[in-house]
């Protein structure tokens, strides 16, 4: 079968044209505004890449377009259409499908899948139980909105009976407003966490949670559904419904929690001793993955004792407080950080996981982000970046394409935040802030314009 992606470089359409190419398909696929890790990998698999969705594309004449939810019917301002492509796709009459339906269709069919949903952590608690199944022997498939460094690679179709995937909330495509995960029908389901999100889509806190229910009346009887007990969103979701065995992790009363500091902590299930994590990451968050991932992997025959011992060999997904590089400087280097986050809560737990990590004495703490994501460009949640930043010692926003006043929102942070229009002035004033022994952390969705690069290339200057 011959498939054409439109929006290929999303993380999860990329790992989809991976898990396609390994299954022998012929692949290709259109994006705009491409930027790595996901360009990268499907280049070094040797498939083509078209930049823009222009109408020509329908010569190519594949069994079946596949729609990245990036694809809508909107329009220029000149009235033509932004996406001509699925114009003359519809007009034409050709196939066409949503990346998650074909996933489901092709891929999941036959298979144990295990889906990992949240707000937040579900890349890292989703590489983390699949490290923990392919170093206890089972060879998963797997699909992961980021690149572990464990495999290298973001998706693969493994050989043994199990499949873990990153499970989103943000909806299908724009003629399936329903969420991505309600297609991949999972044995074990893990609710990491939930709070709002994505106001380009939902109303309210409660629209999530109903679309977190719907994944819930998809697990079967004899499946697991794995839920954070400190999170009152999900008591809420639970308790709309519940049709399988239930395990609970984080809570002092939970099934699975943790005695120790993140880096170092006991697992106890249902207050019983099960065995320790040893490992290099940091934060509270990291910790309660790691019990997510314990417990799920657990529903497939992973003792907790062996899954915790995986776990000291486990490498975090790229751009998740990845270290982009070192300057050195008389009297300490400074350390260039990229992380995902762009969330308020994310950007606050991955700063407080620094700070911890670094614990007393330490350097200083600068906060680099950008508002990127649809709910930040909405501004939905800009009176929460005061909150999340406390952990920053400076702060630096990149107000570019905003529609609402950064300065304003940030006012209450005083002289510790400074607000750059443009990537180039953004790094100006990081540079000229910037002392020996400093942390930046680099945060956004997106490619930042390549912030990091040029962040070491002018430090080192």
């Amino acid at each position: 079968m011959h498939i054409h992606i439109l929006g290929i470089c999303g993380t999860f359409m990329g790992g989809l044209a991976a898990l396609a190419r390994e299954a022998g398909h012929r692949v290709t696929g259109c994006d705009a505004g491409v930027y790595p890790p996901m360009s990268d990998q499907l280049r070094a698999l040797g498939i083509d890449l078209i930049e823009g969705f222009g109408a020509d594309q329908l010569a190519l004449k594949p069994d079946m377009f596949v729609i990245g939810n990036v694809v809508s019917r909107s329009r220029q301002p000149d009235g033509t259409p932004k996406f001509p492509l699925m114009e003359a796709i519809m007009d034409s009459g050709a196939a066409y499908t949503s990346g998650p339906q074909w996933l489901a269709e092709h891929v999941l069919q036959g298979r144990h899948v295990l889906a990992v949903a949240g707000t937040h952590g579900k890349t890292t608690t989703t590489a983390m139980l699949t490290w923990i199944l392919e170093a206890n022997g089972l060879q998963p498939g797997f699909l992961i909105g980021g690149v572990p460094m464990n495999f290298g690679v973001s998706a693969r179709m493994g050989t043994g009976p199990t499949f873990t995937i990153e499970a989103d909330e943000y909806d299908t495509a724009f003629f399936d407003k329903r969420s991505k995960f309600v297609h991949y029908r999972p044995r074990t389901a893990v609710l990491n966490n939930l709070e709002f999100d994505h106001a380009d889509i939902f109303d309210d806190l409660a629209a999530i949670e109903r679309q977190f229910h719907h994944l819930i009346r998809t697990v079967p009887p004899s499946g697991r559904v794995v839920s954070n007990g400190l999170e009152e969103s999900l008591d809420r979701v639970l308790h709309q419904g519940l049709w399988s065995e239930l395990r609970t992790f984080g809570a002092a009363v939970s099934d699975f929690t943790a005695v120790g500091e993140p880096h170092a902590f006991d697992v106890l299930n249902q207050g019983q001793p099960a065995g320790r994590v040893e490992w290099a990451l940091s934060g509270v968050h990291n910790q309660l993955n790691a019990l997510a991932a314990i417990a799920a992997a657990e529903h497939v025959g992973v003792a907790p004792a062996d899954a915790a011992r995986a776990l000291a060999s486990f490498e975090n997904v790229r751009r998740r407080m990845e270290v982009r590089g070192t300057v050195a400087r008389a009297g300490g280097s400074i350390t260039v950080y990229d992380d995902f986050a762009h969330h308020p809560t994310a950007i606050r737990t991955t700063l407080d996981g620094l700070q911890r990590r670094l614990g007393s004495p330490r350097g200083r703490i600068l906060a680099v982000f950008e508002p990127r994501s649809n709910t930040m460009k909405l501004g939905t949640m800009k009176s929460q970046l005061p909150w999340s930043l406390e952990a920053a010692d400076l702060a630096f926003c990149h107000s570019g394409g905003l529609d609402w006043d950064a300065p304003e929102a940030l006012a209450p942070m005083g002289a510790r935040a400074r607000v750059g229009k443009s990537i180039d002035e953004l790094v100006a004033q990081v540079v000229l802030a910037a002392q020996p022994g400093d942390h930046i952390v680099c945060m956004s969705n997106g490619g930042f314009g390549g912030v990091h690069e040029r962040l070491l290339k002018a430090l080192s200057a």
